[in-house]
């Protein structure tokens, strides 16, 4: 199995009917294609190594058969449930009936992450053994980094946060425990968490103390409550912001990084708010009445300047459909906004606002493309 290799998804499979491993394989392809785009297509994702070889074993008992499948994956987690989705939804292997149910995803990294944890304390155990003196130092050096990259209670409140969130000068707030977490884990140790959206005294008191305070909080609505209450009570130099539909501890290195590369002021942190509250207000109220009735669908609206319904699609199909519709300016859908769907929709005519559930890694957009999210535009 490939290191690259992050989730397995186990599913059980019964069908009414003697069929083999091929037929599986078959019908898991056949039934599965075309549910949404190419970017979710199995056999391209596993041209691109994405997901692995598909491992089936199937036993037959009279006239029925069952067995297991087992795919592995180095997709993100919200892919990664698709993938088990799409394999449940199989419902027939050749002629007969087939009933498909997901009984696990593994984590893989835990799972390792575990191994590595146990045998770490072996060895650590072993070497205690048989160090001679002079390894004590060593052995202090070890326990001590072990320790500074745990979480600590900080303050009165007892709040999460990193172990040098007190002799940095420079203090990074974030929202929860999970994301002092995993900032920890790439090297950001001056991390304090709030634990919700009431500022603690902790955290005034800590961020006066501090020459440069970021806030960096998650890229929904509870960030923006919590910006607000951080604002009022505590000094803050500078917000990053996770991207919308994306919560600080989901966020890799890079995402981490560059967040922080973008962070603004206060002040310019407000009027991005502004802007985005402006652009929900000049949206029409269909747009809000199309959002709800679509919420779950996987279903994607092409609307008209003068608001009339061009065509209603599959979010697979979105792509292609998109640059057929010269006169599109709203596309709103059940989906996530990728850098394709914006190419595809930089050459239409005039400003189009594409709508979707979040944003993914878009690294280029034309001026005349507007992204926005459901929850931007509830509010």
């Amino acid at each position: 199995m490939s290191s690259t290799i992050k989730y397995v998804i186990e599913a059980r499979i019964e069908v009414d009917g003697p069929v083999d491993r091929n037929d599986i394989v078959g019908a898991i392809f056949g039934q599965t294609e075309g549910i949404f785009s190419s970017e979710l297509d199995l056999r391209e994702l596993q041209k691109t190594g994405r997901i692995g070889r598909i491992e089936i074993s199937v036993s037959s008992h009279g006239n029925k058969a069952s067995g297991k499948i087992i795919v592995p994956t180095s997709l993100d987690k919200f892919s990664t449930a698709l993938i088990a989705a799409m394999i449940e939804s199989i419902d027939r292997v050749g002629p007969y009936h087939a009933r498909v149910s997901v009984e696990k995803i593994e984590d893989t990294r835990a799972e390792k992450r575990k191994k590595i944890v146990e045998r770490a304390k072996e060895i650590l155990a072993l070497w205690e053994k048989e160090k001679a003196p002079e390894d004590d130092s060593v052995l202090r050096e070890l326990e001590e980094a072990i320790v500074k990259t745990r979480v600590v209670e900080y303050g009165p409140d007892r709040l999460p946060a990193g172990p040098e969130v007190e002799q940095s000068d420079e203090v990074i707030v974030v929202e929860g425990r999970a994301d002092v977490i995993n900032l920890l884990r790439y090297g950001y140790k001056n991390v304090i968490a709030v634990e919700g959206v009431k500022v603690p005294k902790t955290v005034e008191e800590l961020t006066k103390r501090k020459k440069k305070v970021i806030a960096f909080l998650d890229g929904d609505r509870g960030g923006d409550l919590i910006l607000k209450e951080l604002l009022q009570f505590s000094k803050v130099d500078l917000v990053a912001r996770a991207p919308y539909g994306k919560e600080v501890e989901e966020l890799t290195a890079r995402e981490i990084m560059e967040a922080l590369e973008h962070a603004v002021t206060p002040e310019e942190a407000v009027r991005q708010k502004l802007h985005v509250a402006e652009k929900r207000e000049e949206l029409p109220q269909e747009i809000r009445n199309y959002l709800r009735e679509i919420d779950g669908t996987l279903t994607a609206v092409l609307i008209s300047p003068d608001m009339q319904e061009i065509a209603r699609i599959p979010v697979s199909e979105l792509p292609t459909k998109i640059s057929e519709e010269k006169s599109v300016k709203y596309v709103v859908f059940d989906g996530i906004v990728t850098q394709r769907l914006v190419d595809a929709a930089a050459n239409l005519n005039g400003e189009v606002y594409l709508i979707g559930v979040r944003v993914g890694d878009v690294q280029k957009k034309p001026d005349n493309i507007k992204i926005l999210t459901a929850q931007e535009i509830a509010g």
